[in-house]
C-alpha cells in the first residue's frame, strides 16, 4: 500500500505546482470628466518586469534607498491600449458608451479565456468630480488572470 500511496502522493504535488502559473493584470481606465473630454484606455502590459529591480529593502525603519531607482528605468514602451469611450458626454451620463464599453471589455475578457486565461479577481475604484472647481475624475478597474 506505501509502495503506491507515494507515487500517487507525488505525482498529486507535482500537478498543483505553482512555478507554471502565469498573471496577467489588464487595467481599465474610464473617465467621468464631463463633455467628454477626458481619455478612457484599457491597458495590457506586454513587456516582462522585474520588481526586483524596484525593490529595497529597509532595516531600520527610516533609510531608505529608492532615491537610487531612477524612475525612467521602470517604464515600459510596449503595451497593449485599447481606446474606450468616456462617461459623461455634453448631455450628462452617456449610457451608449458605457455599453460599447462594456462590449470592448467583454469581448478581451473572452478573447483571453479562449487563451486560456481563468478572470480571478477584479478590483476597482473612483476619483469622482469633487465639485464645480474640480472636474477630474476617473474610474480604475483592474482585471486580475491567472493561467496554467
Amino acid at each position: 500500500m506505501k509502495r503506491i500511496l507515494l507515487p500517487l502522493l507525488l505525482a498529486a504535488t507535482t500537478a498543483f505546482d505553482l512555478s507554471a502559473q502565469q498573471f496577467k493584470v489588464i487595467t481599465i481606465v474610464e473617465s467621468i470628466i464631463p463633455m467628454g473630454i477626458g481619455r478612457s484606455r484599457m491597458i495590457e502590459s506586454t513587456t516582462d518586469m522585474d520588481a526586483d529591480a524596484a525593490t529595497t529593502e529597509r532595516t531600520d525603519g527610516k533609510k531608505s534607498d529608492q532615491g537610487d531607482i531612477d524612475r525612467g528605468d521602470l517604464k515600459i514602451d510596449r503595451f497593449k491600449e485599447t481606446k474606450l469611450l468616456n462617461f459623461f458626454s455634453a448631455g450628462g451620463i452617456n449610457f451608449q458608451n458605457i455599453a460599447s464599453n462594456d462590449a470592448l471589455i467583454t469581448d478581451r475578457i473572452n478573447k483571453l479565456s479562449a487563451e486560456g486565461w481563468v478572470l480571478m479577481h477584479v478590483a476597482s475604484g473612483v476619483e469622482s468630480d469633487a465639485g464645480e472647481k474640480d472636474g477630474q475624475g476617473i474610474f480604475i478597474t483592474r482585471l486580475f488572470f491567472r493561467k496554467g
